[in-house]
């Protein structure tokens, strides 16, 4: 028995190598689907479709995949842990017998009889500007780890610390935003460098429409009742010029008052194509005036990733609470029966989205996230920076 990790770096020659890689990773994806099945902490961001949505805009970030795949291979004599690190056309390994280079994941190099035990999904963001990219360039994994429930430490420790190895020279921090309970593996992480950071979100219960009604707040209730009796109402399936008119409310919104980066339009018009993603739009008087963009896990749980819209802008129109609601309601039609609101902020500090969220009924839980700074004098310069940055809205 041994163990091995894949691990797959996009690069500026991406487009080249995706369909070496493609081709590569194809006997992956049986065994990887049945892991999302069977883990109980998967999520939509940690799929073979996220990974190929994330692959597919270069432009926007550099996708990377580790995965620890425990193998039987009865010809193979080594008995130690190698490493498999893909960065570019050719292949290091690194074993028992040392350090060498062979051609991009061979047949030679996989083995038939393999069980994914663990996997990480993210992407290196990149910025526009070239001093945003320098101070601000991290990694970030959506949702979390995928895991088998029963991960040895041993596996689980060599996925971290070889997530932690491809990324340290390529990222200022590494980020996992966990969308489920990992208090079980909360030690391996702190082993392998990884720290504990609190932070809130929001799991609202969508197994039916009544347990929906019964937990939403008054105000709530009484704002979507208004909002559809005075003529908004809800787009399933806009068109691009639509989405197009949702994209610069978010825009603005990110602008004036998150003022964090919002990915280019390129980024919604390739996930809008994706057959997991859902955007629910707000339309009043012929015009968009709202949404929420959603993607899902298959009859498990639907993720609200953006929501925005016009508040205060029509009487008695409330298009943020409107598409949230929608969120809902889709969830229970689509079979999910969790809605996960993608965060609620930190514990420790006031944060008025967390207000706005509580209402819709849901449950407060603290997953929490787990950071690993590689570079803590440039993680220091980069909050200084972006600080300054905001301040000069560059």
């Amino acid at each position: 028995m041994r163990t091995d990790t894949i691990v797959i770096l996009g690069d500026k020659v991406y487009s080249n190598l995706f369909r070496v890689r493609k081709e590569a990773l194809t006997y992956l994806y049986p065994e990887w689907d049945s892991l999302v099945a069977n883990s109980s902490v998967a999520t939509w961001f940690q799929t073979p479709e996220a990974y190929d949505f994330y692959c597919s805009l270069p432009q926007s970030m550099i996708p990377f995949l580790v995965a620890v795949m425990s193998e039987q291979d009865e010809a193979t004599t080594d008995s130690g842990l190698r490493r498999f690190a893909t960065c570019g056309l050719e292949e290091t390994v690194t074993g028992s017998d040392g350090i060498h280079t062979v051609s991009l994941l061979t047949k030679e190099s996989i083995h038939t009889s393999h069980t994914i035990k663990g996997l990480i999904v993210g992407y290196i963001t990149r910025e526009s500007s070239t001093i945003k990219q320098i101070l601000t360039r991290r990694a970030i994994i959506i949702g979390g780890a995928l895991l088998a429930n029963d991960i040895s430490t041993g596996e689980l420790t060599m996925l971290l610390t070889s997530t932690r190895d491809l990324l340290s020279s390529r990222s200022i921090y590494v980020e996992l935003r966990n969308f489920n309970d990992y208090s079980a593996w909360k030690d391996v992480f702190a082993e392998s460098g990884f720290r504990y950071v609190p932070h809130l979100n929001f799991h609202v219960d969508c197994s039916s429409h009544e347990v929906i009604d019964a937990n939403l707040g008054k105000s709530r209730k009484r704002d979507i009742r208004v909002s559809l009796r005075d003529g908004a109402t809800i787009i399933e399936k806009p068109t691009l010029e639509q989405v197009k008119d949702y994209y610069q409310i978010l825009k603005h919104l990110y602008t004036t008052k998150v003022h964090t980066p919002l990915f280019d339009f390129d980024f919604f018009e390739t996930l809008y194509q994706q057959p997991s993603a859902h955007f629910l739009l707000v339309a009043y008087q012929d015009k968009i005036i709202g949404g929420t963009v959603c993607v899902e896990l298959k009859n498990r749980v639907l993720y609200e990733w953006f929501v925005c819209g016009q508040d205060g802008w029509y009487k008695n129109i409330y298009p943020s609470e409107l598409a949230t609601y929608a969120g809902l309601q889709f969830a229970a039609n689509s079979g999910c029966t969790v809605f996960d609101m993608m965060g609620a902020g930190s514990p420790a500090q006031h944060y008025g989205v967390r207000d706005f969220k509580a209402k819709f009924g849901g449950a407060l839980v603290e997953n929490g996230r787990f950071s690993f700074i590689c570079h803590p004098l440039l993680y220091k310069i980069g909050e200084v920076g972006v600080k300054l940055l905001k301040t000069l809205k560059l």
